[in-house]
């Protein structure tokens, strides 16, 4: 039994290198993205379910839809950030949302105008998700510092890899005896497990007197956000960085679903097809993020990290250019989501512990949400129109590579600076908690 312990406790200590106060933080940091993420996969086949529900014509205008709704949210959510400090505001937005459920699932019980409600709680998941991630993110990077961050972020994110990876198994299991409407009562129960690891982080945590954040302001105003990104050209930088994730994996899908159409005839098909490729992402993901990530982001920084990630892209759309098959379509899609997901997104998140608190919570969100979805939507009418033009997937792919090439350039220099900025940071004094 001794034994045991011991090597349960030299396993810990390798997977979650640090203090016995980081190890505490990042395991609560596990569970808040855990059942964060399981809440939203419990939701995601509803919220596809209700897209068809209300027309599926309409889909085009649910996601114009979803995108206004972001650019209302975003002022809202800077003034409370500007209002409130990190202990306040973080659980409301949760339990704004739980409220917002708990009127969704009475709506749908009553069977209210059941097809108004479907659009709605389409477009309501979408913006949900993007937000709820995005907080979570900007506490993580307020809580962190950047060599804490190489260190444990990819841990953390495993965390929503292995949510991810239930939610669909609950939906699954319980929407048969408890029915599709009552599992909005099982993500209830979810959000709430994560607010309540938001409130245990931060008492694990414990800042020092002098840099103790919980308590305070941020301060400034509803709009803030924009203009920091204006005139900070690393935060340009960075917002260009997420645009052009969304660029990619925009292009990408948009090849999978015309070739799976055009290859795969009958929706069973195309559905194993699909679920197989989830599987592979979240398997290989959740094995490198604790296994490899920390060492991979320590060995070659963020930099290197980052653009791993367009690396993929530029190898998966020259293999489109020469051979738009299947075969390369789904091998693109598991690569590079698995590299997103286990390697990129850890390091861009470290992107943002060398910014300041408002830029955090502020910019970041603005970044995070509105122009990435706001990229999505560009990106696909982009796709749209070369297609209109008589381009083929072979020669999107090849116009996309020349994209994806200063997507690799951006990454690197993004991550020179990132590091430059860590090492001023530590000269002065980095700011939040300390390691012990």
């Amino acid at each position: 039994m001794m034994a045991s312990a011991a090597a349960l406790g030299g396993w810990l200590q390798r997977t979650v290198p640090g203090t016995a106060r980081e190890r505490a933080t990042a395991w609560w940091s596990f569970a808040y993205f855990f059942t964060l993420l399981a809440s939203y996969y419990v939701l995601r086949p509803l919220r596809d379910q209700m897209g068809i529900a209300g027309g599926t014509k309409n889909l085009p205008w649910l996601f114009t839809a979803t995108f206004v709704s972001l650019l209302v949210a975003q002022p809202v959510y800077g003034a409370l950030v500007a209002r409130l400090p990190r202990v306040r505001f973080i659980p409301i937005v949760y339990h704004f949302f739980v409220a917002n459920l708990v009127l969704f699932w009475l709506l749908l019980f009553l069977d209210i105008e059941k097809v108004i409600v479907a659009r709605v709680f389409f477009v309501w998941v979408s913006v949900f998700n993007l937000f709820a991630v995005a907080v979570f993110w900007s506490f993580m990077a307020d809580l962190f510092t950047s060599e804490q961050g190489k260190r444990l972020f990819g841990f953390i994110g495993a965390g929503g890899t292995a949510g991810a990876l239930l939610g669909p198994i609950i939906t699954i299991w319980l929407s048969g005896p408890l029915g599709p409407v009552n599992l909005l009562i099982v993500t209830i129960v979810l959000l709430e497990l994560a607010v309540l690891c938001v409130h245990r982080i931060e008492r694990v945590a414990e800042p020092s007197t002098e840099a103790d954040t919980r308590g305070h302001r941020i301060g400034g105003s509803a709009f803030a956000g924009l203009s920091e990104l204006l005139r900070s050209p690393y935060l340009l930088g960075v917002a260009g960085w997420v645009s052009l994730l969304s660029f990619g994996a925009t292009i990408a899908y948009f090849a999978q679903a015309n070739v799976v159409s055009a290859t795969m005839h009958g929706a069973a098909a195309q559905t194993r097809l699909f679920a197989g490729i989830d599987l592979a992402v979240g398997l290989l993901s959740l094995a490198t993020q604790v296994f490899a990530t920390a060492a991979f982001l320590r060995r070659f920084g963020t930099g290197i990290s980052a653009a791993a990630l367009p690396g993929i892209y530029v190898v998966g759309f020259a293999a489109l250019a020469i051979a738009p098959s299947l075969s390369v379509v789904v091998t693109l899609q598991v690569a590079q989501r698995w590299m997103n997901f286990a390697i990129a997104n850890p390091a861009r998140q470290v992107f943002f512990t060398v910014v300041g608190r408002e830029e955090k919570y502020k910019a970041k969100n603005l970044i995070d949400v509105v122009i990435y979805r706001g990229s999505d939507a560009l990106y696909g009418w982009v796709y749209d129109s070369l297609q209109v033009l008589g381009l083929k997937l072979g020669a999107i792919a090849l116009c996309a590579l020349p994209v994806t090439v200063g997507w690799l350039v951006l990454s690197t220099a993004l991550g020179r600076t990132q590091e430059r900025l860590a090492a001023k940071t530590d000269d002065e004094g980095a700011p939040g908690w300390q390691s012990e």
